[in-house]
């Protein structure tokens, strides 16, 4: 009888164990076990990160990265099937929908820095960029050095705004810095002439170019003007969630996963036709073999 009270006791502590976990959920993992939604935010024009194919869908590296991470917080919530969500945010109030919870993760093309990490945290680092300039061929612009006195056009609210500004300053070039809305109404602006060069990380400058219909009439020049390590954002103090979303890169990193996701996405034609034949640079590779890529 006693053996019997002990297995019974045992079924029912296996049983009611669930739901006293699931109802010590907090943070993002409550939020979306009570809503039964995950909501993703994607940029429109972040080649090859976040941007919309022919029939506008979110696709990208950026985005395939998130979907992993909402596959593994249905496993974290036993299975549980949840919805997936897109809202588009834009590198002014991207930072702003992740606090207020109008998204749960930005899937975009973000530089993770200290002050972005004093109002939110970020995925491990999936990408490494940085600020070049782009310019239209012919232009005598080949380095930041040629900038005196000429006007360059930023995407409001990137790191590349405050890097320009900054060189300026130190080197005192007098550099004229308008910001535009998305990296689609910067590129219009150099290309009317309203802008003498276009600063922005490199990789997504090559995307722009290579999506262009007159590719040949632009170029990217210069040296690196800043480091940008990409992550993906989430909300602060949610340990619980940035678990799910460690482990995730984890397990892509071990399975080599993460590799195949990458040459999708940077060695292959794009769905959108544009093929940048980038290869995985030594410092992502080292931070992907930290993460638990196989030598």
């Amino acid at each position: 009888m006693r053996a019997i009270l002990s297995l019974v006791g045992l079924v029912l502590l296996v049983l009611v164990h669930p739901a006293v976990a699931s109802d010590e959920l907090k943070g993002t993992l409550k939020k979306v076990r009570d809503s039964g939604v995950i909501t993703l935010g994607y940029r429109e024009d972040s080649i090859p990160f976040s941007f919309l194919n022919p029939g506008g869908k979110p696709i990208g590296y950026s985005i395939d990265l998130c979907n992993e991470i909402a596959d593994d917080v249905t496993a974290e919530l036993g299975g549980r099937e949840i919805e997936v969500k897109y809202k588009p945010v834009t590198s002014e109030n991207r930072i702003a929908a992740v606090i207020s919870g109008h998204i749960d993760l930005e899937c975009g093309s973000t530089t993770s820095n200290h002050a972005r990490q004093k109002e939110v945290a970020f995925s491990p680092i999936f990408f490494v960029a940085g600020t070049k300039l782009m310019v239209k061929r012919g232009s005598r612009i080949n380095s930041y050095r040629d900038l005196r006195d000429k006007t360059v056009v930023v995407t409001a609210g990137t790191t590349n705004e405050a890097a320009i500004k900054a060189l300026s300053d130190k080197q005192n070039l007098g550099i004229k810095v308008i910001a535009a809305k998305d990296h689609a109404e910067s590129f219009t602006q150099l290309a009317s002439g309203a802008a003498d060069a276009f600063a922005s990380d490199d990789v997504l400058l090559y995307g722009i170019v290579a999506a262009s219909k007159a590719a040949g009439d632009y170029k990217v020049v210069g040296e690196y003007l800043s480091y940008d390590p990409y992550g993906l954002m989430y909300r602060r103090n949610d340990p619980d969630f940035g678990d799910v979303v460690e482990r995730t890169f984890r397990r892509l990193a071990e399975s080599r996963e993460v590799v195949h996701i990458y040459n999708k996405w940077f060695q292959r034609r794009l769905p959108t036709g544009e093929q940048l034949g980038i290869p995985i640079s030594p410092q992502l590779e080292e931070i992907f073999h930290w993460l638990g890529l196989p030598e």
